[in-house]
């Protein structure tokens, strides 16, 4: 790779690194190309992308931007998916590491802290923001409605 295509690279990781909140290392060894076309699929459908990296120009680009990171993570087969919505990422690529042995979640960086793939796993588990976002509205109109019915009740009686 010319030293221009390197720097280039790297500038692109580094945007990636300060614009998303979740970064997730995956090895990918084994994934056919109609495997790995439809974990984008998957990914982009959650507001998420994956793309193969070069482990050095990885390390690099984190080193650049500061971002906290282990170095160990960027070896072998790397590719990783980022977004800004954690949980969507990890909830996609757990699914998608059950139904295929092939693709190894390595680690992630997450709000700017380090997490291993268990971490990831139970990640995957929490429920996602619009979820969350779902049952607080929920919540808040359950003693709404339930001050109509009492007054829509009270007035049927008369």
């Amino acid at each position: 790779m010319l030293k221009s295509k390197k720097t280039s690279c790297v500038a692109e990781l580094e945007k990636l690194y300060n614009e998303s909140k979740a970064v997730v290392v995956t090895h990918y060894h084994g994934l056919t190309v109609s495997e790995i076309t439809r974990l984008r699929k998957s990914l982009m459908e959650k507001g998420a992308a994956f793309k193969v990296i070069k482990n050095t120009l990885a390390n690099i680009a984190a080193k650049n931007v500061g971002v906290s990171h282990d170095s160990s993570m960027y070896s072998g087969p790397t590719a990783i998916a980022y977004s800004n919505d954690e949980i969507a990422t990890a909830k996609a690529l757990v699914e998608f590491a059950k139904s295929n042995q092939n693709l190894k979640i390595v680690g992630a960086l997450v709000n700017d802290t380090i997490m291993n793939a268990d971490a990831v796993k139970q990640l995957a588990t929490l429920p996602s923001l619009d979820e969350i976002r779902g049952k607080l509205v929920g919540l808040l109109q359950a003693p709404a409605a339930t001050i109509a019915r009492v007054v829509q009740a009270y007035a049927d009686k008369k």
